[in-house]
């Protein structure tokens, strides 16, 4: 072994032992859309005396942090997202209603004196004293009252306080505020054995709030027991959520000290524990908004991971037995780094904290068919060299593939990296995931078939035996593709404007399906909300909506998803008409188990939609700028011609086949973009490089030449990532049906439209450019200023 082959050895031996220490040492972090849950995001709001900016958005996050750690969740999450989003995750949680009633409190937390009964018909501070249905401390209209408005002690009824419905829906008539709950320092829930008072909730204040609160109880104590006077309301959003009578044993104007308040009552455990959440959350320094609500079952996501090992599992097979096929020995060799890259990649989104989202799964899948395509790359060049150099030894024909075959595929990854950063930037929820996924998958496959596959054949091909049995390594002769389009020697660019007429064809089909059948947006766009139902007994279509309908639901749309369950999609609807919904499909099917659940606000799906555009025209332009700096610009803009193409004709087949556009769709179409380029780039930097070598030939000939020289690489790696995306669309179940159709339809059009498009749009470009042909690089193995070539490190300059 040389020393650069021992080198990569070493490397691909020590990067391959800390990827199995990790593997078996960490477990990876998993999106809820992968172990089942609730995620929200909330939109920050201006209020009366605070601007929705950084810092106060991190105070209101601070704030639901303690209100949902007080809920039990186990290992909730919340991040800020940019100035005034905050994203919240929490695992197991099914039913987000009571979470959703916690955070959203926005008003102030408030304790005032109860000055006597109240009617209801009295109206105060704009809050009606009528009993409600809503249970204690539901969410309520906030006022403008401000939290720590003053009050005179032992001040009487001045008109300025609010009449609200206690507990038992009795009205009170209550007092001005006498301190907020900024003032109140913890309060905890806790069971009291001893004294029989059961559950309680224990109060401590800050200083000067403890002597407030002392006053206010001391005054309270004044009135005689048991009447209503004697009692002190807690008020969060309009709504009492306590109004404990001073105990009998506390002395007129004494007051309860900080720290020895408890409040008693019927408690049970629950309730307790959401009261000291209650008074020691507070109110929130911000409104805010639910603009976002995703969630998913445990079974779906179980299901989910289940269907995409076996896709991977399959398709991943497949792709090794076919590339072994083609390339025999060495299309072992990179089966087995192709293996490697799969542990080493997993090693990575472990090791980093990635949370693995399905999108993110389904990316990790694409890229194993992808980390083919440098593989192939190498191997159809290192087949040229071969063939015209048949005296060269068996590494020299390898090391001039991997030389060769660099430039094509350092640009064809940047493309892929480039799709990937903007998944990540632009993209929103498990959408990033797949960015993240991608991105490390496309460093990954460089390293496993540059250093790994480079190690293990170089090794192989200075083996007597391979040596000896030529027809095993796989490289020796020109394969049956190429032999026959050499026989053949097919003019495919004599008349580019033929192929151009096919393309465009292709579009105003495309753009009739967008026209006439309309494009499905998904409730991620449109702002709505869509939940999936499972139903214990069968239930059609027909009776799911007549049963909606006569519950007041008749603008649902209910459409059968999966196996026998029922998806309805409607505009605005809250988590209590959510449940009501549900009970009246339990009417028809029996039990109603809710599958999946997406809410998004009208705001958030006019700027999802938004961002989904500025994304397409973003990776347009950068594409369009990386491939001109690459190449000609003549080359550039023959790419994005085939880039558009082939968005237009994706978008309207899901259009003609009534499929949903939704933020998965947008991940596949970003992923055919840079699909697409890749291939592009493939073709043209074979263009340049031949061109260089005969500036006098016509810029036809060269390109008609690199086509059939490229045709078994594009065939090859379409291949193999058709094998890994119909594993998906078979196996992968319905939540990823939609991605791998999108790809296999966008992989099969971009195939095309790199050899048949980009390449006539960049030859008839070429007639009316007057650029010079590209100069022809120095060949790297030229001394600079001689004309002799150095010898081969790995030819003994033997001849016979």
């Amino acid at each position: 072994m040389t020393r650069a082959t021992t080198v990569r050895a070493v490397l691909a031996a020590a990067v391959l032992l800390v990827s199995v220490l990790i593997t078996l040492t960490m477990s990876p972090r998993l999106g809820l859309d992968l172990q089942g849950g609730t995620r929200m995001v909330l939109q920050a709001k201006d209020s009366d005396t605070a601007k929705a900016d950084r810092e106060s958005t991190d105070r209101t996050l601070e704030v639901l942090r303690q209100r949902i750690d007080s809920l039990g969740v186990a290992e909730p999450t919340l991040t800020r997202s940019g100035e005034d989003r905050i994203i919240v995750e929490l695992p197991d949680v099914q039913d987000p209603r009571k979470a959703a009633e916690v955070i959203g409190r926005t008003a102030q937390l408030s304790f005032h004196a109860v000055q006597g009964q109240g009617t209801p018909t009295d109206e105060k501070s704009g809050a009606s004293g009528t009993p409600t249905d809503e249970k204690p401390g539901a969410s309520g209209t906030p006022t403008d009252e401000k939290p720590g408005a003053s009050g005179t002690p032992g001040s009487e009824k001045s008109g300025d306080g609010p009449t609200l419905p206690d507990e038992q829906g009795r009205a009170l008539d209550l007092g001005p505020a006498r301190l907020s709950g900024a003032g109140v320092k913890d309060a905890t829930a806790a069971f009291d054995g001893q004294q029989g008072a059961g559950w309680t909730v224990s109060l401590d204040f800050h200083k000067a709030a403890g002597r407030d609160w002392t006053r206010l109880t001391g005054e309270a104590a004044c009135h005689p027991v048991q009447d209503d006077r004697r009692r002190v309301a807690i008020v969060l959003d309009q709504q009492i959520i306590s109004s404990p009578q001073v105990s009998p044993s506390v002395a007129c104007n004494a007051g309860l000290p900080s720290g020895s308040t408890q409040i008693a009552g019927s408690f049970s455990a629950d309730e307790a524990r959401e009261l000291a959440l209650l008074i020691k959350g507070g109110a929130l320094p911000l409104p805010v908004e639910i603009v976002e609500q995703r969630t998913v079952g445990p079974t779906l996501g179980a299901a989910a991971i289940d269907a995409s090992a076996r896709a991977a599992l399959i398709g991943a097979a497949a792709t090794a037995l076919f590339i072994t096929v083609v390339y025999r020995l060495f299309g072992a060799l990179a089966a087995v780094a192709l293996a490697a890259y799969g542990l080493i990649s997993y090693a990575a989104l472990v090791a980093l904290g990635v949370t693995l989202t399905l999108p993110g799964l389904a990316g990790f899948v694409l890229a194993i068919g992808m980390a083919v395509d440098a593989n192939v790359l190498v191997f159809e060049r290192a087949r040229e060299e071969h063939t015209r150099h048949p005296g060269r030894s068996l590494r020299s024909s390898l090391t001039a593939g991997f030389r060769g075959a660099w430039s094509a595929v350092a640009d064809s990854n940047v493309t892929t990296l480039i799709a990937a950063g903007l998944l990540f930037f632009l993209g929103s929820g498990p959408v990033k995931g797949f960015g993240v996924t991608l991105a490390i998958g496309v460093l990954a496959s460089m390293f496993s078939a540059l250093v790994i596959a480079r190690a293990l054949t170089e090794i192989a091909a200075g083996s007597r035996f391979v040596g000896d049995y030529r027809g095993v390594n796989g490289i020796s002769g020109p394969g049956r593709v190429r032999t026959w389009l050499t026989r053949r020697d097919p003019q495919l660019m004599r008349s580019p404007r033929r192929w151009l007429l096919i393309s465009s064809a292709l579009v105003a089909v495309a753009v009739l399906g967008i026209l006439v059948r309309g494009v499905n947006l998904g409730v991620e766009f449109t702002g709505g909300r869509l939940v999936e139902y499972s139903t214990s007994q069968p239930v059609d279509v027909e009776r799911a909506r007549t049963a909606l309908a006569g519950a007041g639901f008749g603008d649902a749309e209910v459409t059968t998803a999966g196996a026998g369950d029922l998806s309805v999609r409607t505009g605005k609807l809250d988590n209590d008409g959510e449940h009501a919904l549900r009970a009246a499909l339990a009417e028809e099917g029996g039990k109603t188990t809710k599958v999946r659940d997406e809410l998004i606000g009208p705001s958030l799906g006019d700027e999802l939609r938004r961002n989904a555009l500025i994304a397409l025209g973003i990776a347009v332009l950068v594409q369009l700028a990386y491939l001109a700096i690459r190449f000609r610009w003549t080359f550039a803009v023959g790419s994005v011609a085939a880039l558009v193409h082939d968005v237009i004709i994706l978008v309207g087949a899901f259009a003609w086949l009534g499929r949903t556009v939704d933020g998965i769709f947008l991940a596949a179409l970003l992923t055919v973009i840079g699909y697409s380029v890749n291939d592009s780039v493939v073709v043209f930097d074979r263009v340049r490089e031949l061109w260089a070598k005969a500036r006098r030939q016509p810029v036809a000939e060269v390109a008609n030449r690199a086509v059939l020289q490229t045709v078994p690489r594009t065939l090859n790696t379409g291949m193999g990532a058709l094998f890994i995306l119909t594993a998906l669309a078979v196996l992968g179940g319905d939540s990823l049906a939609d991605f791998a159709l999108a790809l296999l339809i966008g992989i099969c059009v971009g195939t095309y439209s790199s050899v048949m498009t980009a390449v006539p749009a960049a030859l008839l470009l070429e007639r009316s450019s007057k650029a010079p042909p590209p100069a022809r690089k120095r060949a790297p193995g030229r001394r600079s200023g001689t004309g002799t070539a150095r010898r081969d490190p790995l030819d003994n300059g033997a001849r016979v």
